[in-house]
C-alpha cells in the first residue's frame, strides 16, 4: 500500500469513529467560548460523575480554539477520570472509546500518524472485547447524549433520543435516567411540560433525590400546574446553599423559581446569601446579576432605588470581566440596565456602539441586531432604525429564537400597515428564506 493509500485508509477509519470530531458539532467561535466557560462552572465535585465527559468536551473545545496542548491535557485527564470513576477490575472498557477516538483525531491533525494508529488499535481491542448488539455501546450513547445537550435545541432533542437508547441497553444508571428527563424538559423551557414528561420528571426525582437541579426544575413544573410550592422552595434553598458551588447545584433554576413564583426580593436575598458564603465564585455573581436585572425590568415603571441599580451595574461589570470571551449577552444586559433605569443613556449607547463595531460571528450578530432593534424602538423611539436592525437580524440565514422574533415583529408591522416602511418590509419578507 502506498503512503497516499495508507493515509486515505487512516482517514476513513477516523471518519467512522464515535467521538467529538465526528459528531457534527461544528460550533462557532463564540459558542466554543461559551461552552468552555459553562464546563468550568460545573466544577469537579458536583460534576464528578461526568468528569470524563467534561474533560473530553473541554479537550475538543480547546482544540477547536487552537490550544493543542490544552486539548492533549484534557483528553488525558478524561481517560484518567473514566478509570477512577469506573473503579472496576479492568481499567479499560467501552467508556474509553470516545476518549481514544478524540486522541486519534488530535494525533492525526498534528501529523502524528503512529500515535493515531495506536489509538485506533486500542479502540479495535475494546470493541472486540465489548461488542454491542445495538451498534453503539451504552456508554458511547450516553456520552454523545451528554455532549449534544450543550449545543442547540435540535441537538438537545437528539440528546434525549441517545439517552433513551443508552437506558434501553443499561437501565440501572441513575444519572442517565435523570439526564434523559432534563434533556426532555429543556425542550419545553418556555412552555408547559407535557403530562408524560412531568410524570417522568417526578419518577426521576424520586430515583435521584440528591440531584437538586432536577428538584428545582420539578418544583418549577409544579407551579406551572397551579400548585403552591413556597415551603418546598424554602426547604430546597437550604439544601442548595449547603452544596458545593456549581452550575449543577440547582441554584440557577431555584432563583428563577423564586423570582417568578415566590418573590423577586426573596430571590435577591437568596442570591446574596449564596454570595456571602462564597464571595469569590463567578457563577454565583452571574446568577445574582440576573436577579437584579429581572428586578429592575419588573419595576421599571416604579421609582428604583439607586443602591439597587448600582449593585446591578457593579455585578454586571464584574461578571463581564470574569467571562471576557463569552459576555455578549451580559454586555447587552448591562446596556439594558443603564437604559431602563435611566441611569445613563450615554453608557447604554456606548456599549451598543462598541458591540456593533466588534467582530461577531453570525449568531452573535443576530442576537445583537435583535436586541438593538428593541432598544431603538422602546428607548430611543426610532422606529425606522429599529426596523432596519430587525431586518439585519432576519437576513442572517441561521435558525434561532432571535431571528424568529425579528421576523415575527416585522410581520406584525407589515400586517398593521401603519408604517411608511410597510412596502419595503413586505418585499423583504417575501424574498426571505425562512
Amino acid at each position: 500500500m502506498s503512503a497516499a493509500q495508507s493515509d486515505m485508509a487512516l482517514e476513513d477509519r477516523l471518519g467512522a469513529l464515535q467521538c467529538h470530531y465526528t459528531w457534527d458539532l461544528e460550533p462557532g467561535r463564540s459558542k466554543l467560548f461559551s461552552i468552555r466557560d459553562k464546563l468550568q462552572d460545573i466544577g469537579t465535585e458536583e460534576g464528578y460523575k461526568w468528569l470524563g465527559h467534561i474533560y473530553n468536551l473541554q479537550g475538543y473545545v480547546h482544540f477547536q480554539l487552537g490550544s493543542i496542548e490544552e486539548a492533549r491535557s484534557f483528553f488525558s485527564r478524561a481517560a484518567e477520570a473514566f478509570r477512577q470513576i469506573r473503579n472496576t477490575v479492568s481499567e479499560e472498557g467501552p467508556w474509553l472509546v470516545v476518549t481514544y477516538g478524540n486522541q486519534a483525531w488530535l494525533h492525526h491533525h498534528q501529523g502524528e500518524r503512529a500515535e493515531s494508529r495506536a489509538c485506533l488499535s486500542k479502540i479495535d481491542g475494546l470493541m472486540t472485547e465489548y461488542p454491542s448488539q445495538d451498534g453503539l455501546h451504552p456508554e458511547i450513547c450516553a456520552e454523545k447524549a451528554w455532549t449534544l445537550m450543550k449545543f442547540s435545541g435540535e441537538q438537545k432533542l437528539l440528546a434525549a433520543d441517545y439517552f433513551q437508547r443508552a437506558i434501553r441497553m443499561q437501565p440501572d444508571v441513575v444519572e442517565w435516567q435523570t439526564s434523559h428527563v432534563l434533556a426532555l424538559a429543556n425542550t419545553f423551557k418556555h412552555s408547559n411540560l407535557r403530562a408524560d414528561i412531568w410524570e417522568k420528571m417526578k419518577i426521576a426525582k424520586d430515583h435521584d433525590p440528591e440531584n437538586l437541579y432536577l428538584a428545582a426544575l420539578y418544583l418549577e413544573a409544579c407551579t406551572r400546574k397551579g400548585q403552591k410550592v413556597k415551603d418546598e422552595a424554602h426547604a430546597l434553598a437550604q439544601r442548595v446553599l449547603r452544596k458545593p458551588v456549581s452550575s449543577y447545584s440547582g441554584i440557577k433554576p431555584l432563583l428563577r423559581l423564586y423570582a417568578i413564583y415566590v418573590s423577586m426580593d426573596e430571590a435577591i436575598d437568596l442570591a446574596e446569601g449564596a454570595l456571602e458564603r462564597h464571595p469569590d465564585e463567578r457563577y454565583l455573581k452571574r446568577c445574582a446579576a440576573v436577579c437584579y436585572k429581572m428586578k429592575i425590568l419588573l419595576d421599571r415603571d416604579s421609582p428604583l432605588e439607586h443602591c439597587m441599580v448600582d449593585r446591578a451595574i457593579s455585578l454586571y461589570r464584574e461578571v463581564i470581566s470574569l467571562y471576557p470571551d463569552s459576555s455578549l449577552k451580559r454586555r447587552i444586559s448591562l446596556a439594558t440596565i443603564y437604559a431602563q433605569s435611566n441611569h445613563s443613556q450615554a453608557a447604554a449607547e456606548q456599549i451598543y456602539e462598541e458591540l456593533l463595531d466588534s467582530d461577531l460571528d453570525p449568531k452573535g450578530a443576530q442576537i445583537l441586531y435583535n436586541c438593538y432593534a428593541k432598544h431603538l424602538h422602546f428607548i430611543q423611539k426610532e422606529s425606522h432604525r429599529s426596523i432596519e436592525y430587525h431586518m439585519k437580524a432576519a437576513a442572517i440565514p441561521q435558525q434561532s429564537f432571535y431571528r424568529d422574533n425579528s421576523i415575527s415583529i416585522l410581520e406584525r408591522i407589515r400586517d398593521r400597515n401603519r408604517n411608511r416602511m410597510c412596502t419595503e418590509i413586505g418585499e423583504f419578507l417575501a424574498n426571505l428564506k425562512i
